[in-house]
């Protein structure tokens, strides 16, 4: 199925622009809360190298949770499949901020993309410095991904969070109770809430993406993860990237994907695509409304899955 890419995009940036159902702001971070929600961007970054754009494209957000698939990138550099004494690999069908599982498994999280697991990840990459080290290696390496020095931490945004993150605070200490955590909380949460603070526009994460796309190399040259490792994250964000709605995404969508309630979600098509999306409004499993229904289009015109046979997909 041959599909003009630049007609599609505009094609649903015109219908999302129309949904009624816009989904609500997450306000539980009151940075956030202050958010527009009529806004929806959307790029896509291929393997022939072309940028395509439509909507608030250019509009920077906080990419939240987004940022848990470049820090497990990091950790896995560190200390390889080592990371996974210490965090699972399976869907939470559970809230993403829950403690409840926590408590049932002894303190291992169950994966690395709910809010326990991206902190057990935060520590690794703390690596005994202060936090202001891992935060700086975590924005160069985002800046090396996109090709972008402009990429910057919104830092309303890491002191609204770090204002009313009570839960996660909460599920930290727990965790150093098992000793899963071993830097002192305040120092990881630190960490932690800076990273998820990072501001990135639709162009800017599609490309950071690109590297998952393309078997774990970067395209500009060189490797930034091994092709193996490349399909295991990707399967992690297929099986593990929108939480308790993970199952219901690759239903609906059926390709890998990382939400995060600034409204963002990260789509990787491997060979073909890297898409990003952004719409703050969110359905009630806390991802994106618009951004989900727009993939879902996106898949439905394409033909692309991770289900279907090359020769079956645009």
């Amino acid at each position: 199925m041959t599909i003009d890419l630049t007609d599609l995009i505009t094609e649903i940036t015109a219908a999302m622009a129309e949904a009624e159902d816009r989904g609500r702001v997450a306000t539980y971070i009151p940075e956030l809360a202050k958010v527009d929600p009529a806004q929806f961007g959307i790029a896509i970054a291929t393997a022939d190298g072309r940028v395509l754009t439509g909507g608030d494209a250019e509009t920077g957000f906080s990419i939240q949770s987004i940022s848990k698939v470049f820090a497990l990138t990091l950790a896995l550099g560190k200390v390889g499949d080592q990371l996974w004494d210490r965090v699972g690999r399976e869907p939470s069908g559970n809230a993403f901020n829950s403690i409840t599982q926590l408590e049932h498994e002894q303190g291992i999280p169950r994966n690395p993309f709910i809010n326990a697991g991206a902190i057990v990840v935060a520590d690794v990459n703390l690596g005994g410095h202060q936090p202001r080290v891992a935060i700086g290696e975590m924005l160069r390496f985002v800046r090396y991904l996109a090709g972008d020095d402009a990429i910057a931490i919104n830092e309303a945004v890491a002191t609204s969070e770090t204002a009313t993150g009570f839960r996660n605070m909460a599920l930290a200490n727990y965790m150093r109770a098992f000793n899963n955590v071993h830097h002192p909380v305040d120092l990881v949460l630190g960490s932690y809430f800076h990273q998820c603070a990072i501001e990135m526009s639709c162009r800017q994460l599609a490309l950071a993406g690109r590297y998952l796309m393309m078997d774990g190399r970067h395209p500009g040259g060189g490797r930034v993860v091994s092709p193996r490792r490349a399909r295991r994250i990707n399967a992690l964000m297929l099986t593990c990237g929108h939480y308790d709605a993970s199952g219901d995404f690759a239903f609906r969508v059926g390709i890998p994907g990382k939400s995060g309630v600034g409204g963002g979600i990260l789509a990787i098509v491997p060979g073909r695509a890297s898409i990003a999306v952004w719409s703050p409004g969110l359905n009630a499993s806390g991802n994106s409304a618009l951004g989900t229904a727009a993939l879902e289009h996106l898949a439905r015109r394409t033909g692309w899955s991770v289900f279907s046979p090359p020769e079956d997909a645009g």
